[in-house]
């Protein structure tokens, strides 16, 4: 669980990073994708232990 909060904090990281830097909105969505994928995949694996 707690790698998946990792990724998740990079992921944010990421979207903020590039929103910040305007030549950079590519890497934004990048990380506004992979935020999402990661929440979902995070959420049915929790969802599998039980």
């Amino acid at each position: 669980m707690g790698f998946i909060v990792l990724l998740l904090v990079i992921w944010l990281a990421l979207s903020v990073l590039g929103f910040a830097i305007k030549g950079l909105i590519w890497l934004a969505i990048i990380g506004i994708v992979l935020f999402l994928a990661t929440g979902a995949w995070g959420y049915l694996r929790r969802g599998a232990r039980r």
